[in-house]
């Protein structure tokens, strides 16, 4: 059977309670004559053996758990279980058993589930008749008392039974009392007995049980009894480590009992949950979902009890922020304030902003910008935890903040480039810090978080501001490493490389590609403010140095900014790159890397297959004049060459453009004053002298729909005059056209790349050869 619909594992429940895999296979549900009813049945996907046969039983109390799980209980210790591979599968199966037992499958267990009434009833009536009969609370008891509890689990009808049985005078501080016997006695059999009870009893879910269990008088006896694991040769020692090791630190003295009661008693619940209690099983992860509702509500409290009393939080500011205050002790409350924000991650949407809106009062923020700034790795990690906690809260908040700095400080201790120098010289060699510091800047500066409605100017001031005193700071290293070749001598033996990377270490090139990385998103989101800041301080040059540099990764980093740039299809952009030459260190790149297929060869090619792509005519032009040559022997992509058929098609409609509007009255013939100078019902004959389809035979449909255009709507002698400057008598453009006083013009109208030299090309080839550029080989 190939559906994966029905594909489970088998599991049955051993005498450890442990959950045994049985084997995988298909299941299927179908009457079985001698079961005399409709059975599941579970043949194994290896040999088709049968791993289960079981009639689903009018009785039985069938439980669906996380969408692909159905557990239940065939005999009084003998629990099933099929883990289904598809959620549908799982459906499928579960409305045959309900159909069968006459249930609605929206129920999530088939037999007596116990509805909010019901509990209600449970409540009410202190007769025992619901619950279960629990032995005498005796040391000669406890292994049957043991044995119930861990019989019940599957069961969550008996479960509950059982939780208000033991809810009932006293019977869990009883069970505590016969630890102590035990202990005194060293009565390891009871030990062993008393840590299955205790399991067990924490298994049931029951907060009114964690209630008594985690109380001051009987916490530690439950840790103790969890010391016992049979399993162990030795009981671990973990009173000994929450009452010696573990020590509790009050930053500032906590004069409410009841607070330090509660942090203790978190603590200490947190402790079992994590190290004490083995990590709970598919099946047993529901089972301790009230244990972790009952840590997170007491952290809930213990912050919302902090945020009220101001005294101590404004006591904790004042000696953060003391210059007076002593490393350790500082480091202290640095670490507070982090588990103070850790907590405050529980709290409701609405209650979380208050908590940060009473730090922000309290001057969170300055405090940051001191901590954030000294010496201390361990306090300056811990500021940067919280720092992160208040960006993701509130970028506005901390935007607000920083654009008010300038006005009461130096550039040199604004926050936000006490941020950028921490990430600039964090010392972890994989730079941890620097990439979390790196996102944090880049939540800043995202204008996607600066839409609202209140301020509506807030992205224009904090651009303006993160531009003028705060993105020299974070392109310092970048411009440090791409100096000339005059002032730095490159490290790697026997390199000829134009600009090296100085320095060209790992550290410095991950630097590096986190600092274009952010480059990169700025020129994506930012538009006007990057543009001016790249093109003042000919950043895209520095940055392509950075294609020599030995680490692959960061020449792509550099490749990827200028990519974006270029997808940015902005013309002032364009221009940029054509008169700084800035292909040059793409196509040495290219060229160095030879026949190699690998990702640095790809992203050129993508890089040139995007200009041609998108027709950008004046890069397409500026390539194919200064690079094809170099060029035209790639031949293992069309790329080059479709280039340069762009490139030769542009050619040719510049040059219809030149012989239909030209008006330089040396080169006008007689057909042609005769075309410019004769009515609209004389255009036909004058085409016709002057024989265009034998110049321009692939083009001349185009020319004739045009001219045709022009008949339609004014004479040749209205035409549009060009803007672009004339020809000189030279053939070379002049220096400057002054605008025609009539619509008679003599100036040539060319489209986006000017060709002014095509007349006179054979000749031009011929006494002045193009200067190339100097290209890697």
């Amino acid at each position: 059977m190939s559906d994966t619909r029905r594909r489970v594992k088998v599991y049955t429940l051993n005498e450890d309670r442990q959950w045994d895999d049985r084997g995988t296979g298909h299941v299927s549900s179908t009457f079985v004559e001698r079961l005399k009813g409709i059975s599941l049945l579970v043949r194994a996907e290896s040999d088709g053996s049968l791993l289960l046969e079981s009639k689903i039983s009018p009785n039985t109390a069938y439980q669906k758990q996380q969408d692909t799980l159905i557990v239940w209980s065939e005999a009084e210790n003998y629990d099933l279980a099929l883990s289904f591979q598809e959620k549908a599968g799982c459906d499928e199966i579960w409305e045959k058993i309900c159909q069968v037992q006459g249930k609605d499958p929206a129920l999530e267990i088939t037999q007596d589930p116990i509805d909010e009434s019901e509990e209600e009833r449970f409540e009410e009536m202190p007769e025992t008749s619901h619950l279960v009969e629990l032995p005498p609370c005796e040391l000669a008891r406890l292994e049957e008392i043991a044995d119930l509890v861990t019989s019940v689990l599957s069961s969550p009808i008996r479960r509950e039974k059982l939780a208000l049985a033991l809810m009932s005078e006293g019977y869990m501080k009883k069970l505590l009392q016969l630890f102590q016997v035990c202990e005194d006695l060293d009565n390891r059999e009871g030990l062993h007995h008393l840590y299955e009870i205790v399991r067990g009893v924490l298994f049931l879910n029951k907060a009114a049980l964690f209630e008594v269990m985690f109380s001051d008088d009987c916490i530690m006896d439950v840790v103790g009894c969890l010391e016992f694991d049979p399993s162990l040769v030795q009981p671990k020692k973990h009173r000994e480590f929450l009452t010696k090791t573990a020590k509790f630190k009050e930053v500032i003295p906590i004069t409410d009992s009841e607070l330090r009661q509660k942090i203790h008693q978190t603590y200490r619940v947190q402790y079992i949950q994590d190290i004490i209690l083995p990590t709970p099983s598919v099946f047993e992860e529901n089972f301790l979902s009230t244990l972790t509702s009952f840590i997170f509500f007491n952290k809930v409290e213990i912050v919302s009890m902090l945020q009220e009393d101001e005294k101590f939080l404004t006591e904790v500011f004042a000696q953060l922020t003391d210059e007076a205050t002593e490393d350790d002790k500082r480091r202290e409350l640095v670490n507070f304030f982090k588990e103070f924000c850790a907590f405050s991650q529980t709290l409701q949407p609405q209650n979380r902003d208050a908590f940060f809106k009473t730090l922000a009062n309290l001057g969170i923020l300055p405090a940051l910008e001191i901590v954030m700034g000294m010496d201390d790795l361990q306090v300056r990690a811990a500021a940067t935890d919280i720092f992160s906690y208040l960006v993701e809260f509130s970028p506005s908040m901390v935007r607000e903040f920083v654009m008010q700095e300038p006005q009461q400080t130096d550039d040199d201790v604004l926050l936000i480039n006490v941020v950028i120098k921490q990430m600039i010289c964090d010392s972890d060699p994989e730079l941890g810090g620097a990439v979390q510091l790196m996102g944090l800047l880049r939540t800043l500066i995202d204008p996607e978080n600066m839409l609202a409605p209140t301020n509506k100017t807030e992205k224009t001031e904090f651009l303006s501001f993160f531009y003028k005193y705060c993105m020299q700071v974070l392109t310092v290293p970048l411009l440090a490493s791409t100096v000339d070749e005059k002032n730095c001598k490159d490290l790697q033996e026997g390199s000829t490389k134009i600009n090296p990377v100085c320095p060209d270490n790992f550290q410095t090139a991950q630097l590096l590609a986190l600092i274009l990385e952010l480059l990169t998103f700025c020129v994506e989101h930012h538009t006007y403010h990057i543009k001016t800041y790249i093109m003042n301080k000919d950043l895209l040059r520095r940055v392509l140095v950075l294609m020599n540099s030995k680490h692959t990764f960061l020449a792509l980093c550099a490749l990827r900014f200028m990519r974006r740039i270029i997808g940015q299809k902005d013309e002032y952009y364009n221009r940029y790159i054509v008169k700084g030459n800035l292909f040059e260190p793409v196509i040495n790149t290219l060229l160095d890397n030879g026949t190699r297929y690998n990702l640095l060869n790809s992203a050129i090619i993508e890089l040139f297959e995007f200009i041609k792509v998108e027709d950008i005519k004046s890069l397409i032009a500026h390539i194919i004049d200064n690079y094809y040559k170099a060029l035209e022997s790639i031949e293992y992509v069309q790329t080059f060459k479709g280039l340069k058929g762009r490139y030769e098609q542009e050619k040719d409609r510049q040059t219809l453009r030149l012989n239909r509007y030209r008006r330089d009255p040396r080169t006008l013939d007689e057909d042609e004053e005769m075309w410019f100078n004769e009515d609209e019902d004389d255009d036909g004959e004058a085409i016709e002298k002057s024989r265009p389809e034998e110049e321009f035979p692939e083009s001349y449909g185009k020319y004739m729909e045009a001219k045709k255009g022009a008949a339609n709507g004014t004479n040749g002698a209205n035409c549009k005059p060009a803007t672009l400057p004339a020809s000189s008598p030279n053939g070379s453009p002049a220096k400057s056209a002054a605008p025609p006083a009539t619509p008679v013009v003599k100036t040539a109208m060319v489209g986006l790349v000017d060709y002014p030299d095509d007349e006179d090309e054979d000749e031009d080839e011929e006494q002045s050869p193009r200067k190339r550029p100097r290209l890697g080989s």
